[in-house]
């Protein structure tokens, strides 16, 4: 499926630029962990540790839920729109030993509501298209567009019509948040479906709105970490939906906090990373490391130089290109990591948008290839790779993602050989290529 954000007349020669990179996953071999200082009462690695496929450690999760409303947070101008302020939290049990890192997860675009009759009639409609476009039927052809526009128009409202249930995006990345929190992290994956609704004919300010989400999380934490702020008391059991004890205050360590998104999401992310958005980060909070997983282009290339970066793609993914780190390598004063994944498609990052997870609209974006198995490469050589499965894609997007915030959030330097691919993982020798960009010295 490619994304597609049809731009508001006030810049009507311009197209919102599509560019990304995909895919990481378990980790492979021994090495030293040689970690710098740290203030007392941080959580640290140990004094060695054995990158081990897929887990450094394995701690006990936790995971609790907020939901403040469906449109509680309007954007600054001139985005316009509504959207919720809920998410998914996924934590280390153990939260008593350290004040633990933060890391932040912003879904991408993808329809809003779970609408199975409203998907129904979007297949019909499309199915009837092409016939009426095949027989030369004009009029048909008109009437089964309007269905189109119809049907997807409900998929894609915000709130859901009654009786039908939002769609969980940003619990498409419950299996990378559980790995993350098992290494230490608290982990906040955010819903952002009201901006999905809204975000049609706005790609000059999206990504402003979306990272002005992350800032609005990020200061709900800061204030949760006190003790106070919308957040205290809303935390709940998904179990139950009954309030949840855990406690928060004081376990949060905003000084290491990390972000990441897809697809659109990691547009946001970017577009918070970027090197004017830092004045906008909440007072206390440092993110110290941003990962897109397939992000799209920035309206207009803002620098991403000042903290570490990394983009995972994959190469029969019709969405991206893979090009922050071309864009920023020469001006970087962070490392780049730039991860392709031969034979990775986009979707299969966020479990609720794959076809596995028998969801909604749910779907392989891939083109597929003659072989089969294959699928064609979206990086201008239009060549056959084979295509990886859903479980394989995850896999290795957990082992890099693990690598890269360990790394950065932790100063894990037994990540280094996998973030800079001088080792590899033993499942994925031939599958995975990393392009890593020191960061640049200043003559």
């Amino acid at each position: 499926m490619k994304h597609r954000i049809q731009l508001s007349s006030a810049r009507p020669g311009r197209r919102a630029r599509m560019a990304g990179a995909v895919a990481g996953a378990a980790a492979v071999a021994a090495a030293v962990i040689v970690p710098a200082a740290a203030t007392a009462g941080e959580l640290t690695p140990g004094p060695r540790s054995v990158m081990k496929e897929g887990r450094w450690g394995m701690g006990k999760v936790g995971v609790v839920h907020y939901d403040l409303g469906d449109q509680v947070f309007t954007p600054p101008a001139p985005y316009k729109g509504r959207s919720e302020l809920a998410a998914v939290v996924h934590y280390p049990k153990d939260l008593a030993r350290g004040r633990h890192p933060l890391i932040v997860m912003q879904h991408g675009y993808w329809h809003t509501c779970a609408d199975g009759q409203a998907q129904a009639a979007l297949e019909a409609a499309r199915k009837a298209l092409t016939e009426a476009q095949k027989n030369g039927d004009q009029a048909e052809v008109a009437r089964q567009d309007k269905l189109v526009s119809k049907a997807s128009a409900s998929r894609s409202s915000w709130p859901c019509r009654d009786g039908v249930a939002p769609l969980p995006s940003s619990s498409g990345y419950d299996y990378l948040a559980k790995a993350l929190a098992r290494q230490g992290f608290v982990v906040v994956s955010m819903g952002a479906n009201g901006i999905n609704a809204t975000s049609f004919g706005q790609a000059d300010s999206v990504y402003q709105a979306r990272a002005a989400l992350i800032n609005k999380h990020l200061e709900m934490w800061r204030q949760l970490n006190l003790g106070k702020g919308p957040l205290k008391g809303k935390l709940t059991d998904p179990r139950t939906g009954k309030a949840s004890r855990v406690q928060f205050t004081g376990r949060v360590n905003l000084a290491r906090v990390g972000t990441l998104g897809h697809s659109m999401g990691g547009g946001g992310v970017m577009q918070h990373a970027s090197d004017n958005g830092h004045a906008a980060w909440p007072e206390d909070v440092d993110v110290k490391a941003a990962l897109g997983l397939a992000p799209t282009g920035l309206w207009d290339k803002e620098p991403v130089t000042k903290i570490p970066l990394a983009v995972l793609w994959g190469t029969c993914d019709q969405v991206n290109t893979g090009e922050y780190v071309n864009w920023n390598k020469g001006n970087n004063r962070a490392p780049l990591h730039g991860v392709t994944l031969t034979g990775g498609n986009h979707n299969y990052v966020n479990t609720q948008w794959s076809p596995s997870s028998g969801q909604v609209g749910a779907v392989d974006d891939a083109v597929p290839a003659r072989s089969p198995g294959h699928c064609v490469s979206q990086d201008g050589k239009e060549q056959e790779h084979r295509a990886l499965d859903e479980a394989t894609q995850r896999r290795i997007t957990t082992a890099y993602t693990t690598a890269f915030f360990r790394r950065y959030l932790l100063n894990d330097t037994s990540a280094d050989p996998l973030l800079t691919g001088t080792k590899h993982l033993p499942y994925a020798r031939e599958t995975v290529n990393v392009d890593y960009v020191p960061p640049h010295r200043a003559e």
